[in-house]
């Protein structure tokens, strides 16, 4: 029996919150995405990249004994802070409001550049995939669920390095089948809206 199956909801669980890490954690997280910036926009000398290359091949030698399976890193389980300290999430703050919806903001960063300003399609899949898996989780209190399709319409240049607001709601909910919406903008402009369905797991479906 595979890890993932001995859980249960199979291979998908809610984080089993920690304090692994320690205080440091929340730096450490914050370190990795500021370097991925610099990584993304640095145009610096040659020796100043192999010194840098040197640094984080140190880095990586100094972490690499300690890796562990998903359910032991604490990373996506330090419920204390934001996107629960999972390097991978865009950068993003969402709430249950009191019309019963979701409502938040995002903010892409230099590492999620496309071209020419502009976040990364894929980043903005990212995005909204985590936006509402959050709202299907947070409005049905589901916590075994999958993205069963996700449909995003780009309308306009999503911009990086700046804070736009994230809207979602429920709109349908059958069955396994929990439909959603959400809708990203900057002030009154709406850049880029999705919808998805995600789908209830059976018991120890993966």
């Amino acid at each position: 029996m595979s890890v993932a199956n001995m859980h249960a909801g199979g291979g998908f669980n809610p984080p089993k919150p920690t304090t692994k890490g320690g205080p440091d954690y929340g730096r450490f997280v914050a370190a990795v995405r500021t370097m991925q910036d610099h990584a993304r926009a640095a145009d610096a000398p040659d020796h100043v990249i192999a010194e840098a290359a040197d640094l984080l091949e140190k880095a990586s030698a100094l972490l690499a004994p300690y890796d562990a399976d998903e359910w032991s890193s604490p990373s996506g389980r330090r419920l204390d802070l934001p996107n629960r300290g999972n390097i991978l999430s865009v950068p993003m703050e969402l709430a249950k409001g009191e019309d019963g919806a979701v409502h938040g903001w995002l903010r892409f960063s230099r590492y999620h550049l496309g071209r020419n300003g502009a976040a990364h399609g894929g980043a903005l899949g990212l995005a909204f995939d985590s936006i509402l898996g959050y709202t299907a989780a947070v409005l049905t209190g589901g916590l075994h669920q999958r993205t069963a399709f996700l449909h995003v319409d780009y309308r306009r240049i999503v911009p990086v390095e700046t804070t736009l607001q994230v809207d979602a709601q429920l709109t349908e909910d059958a069955g396994r089948k929990i439909h959603v919406a959400a809708t990203l903008r900057d002030g009154d402009d709406v850049l880029t809206e999705a919808h998805a369905l995600f789908v209830r797991l059976k018991p120890g479906q993966p």
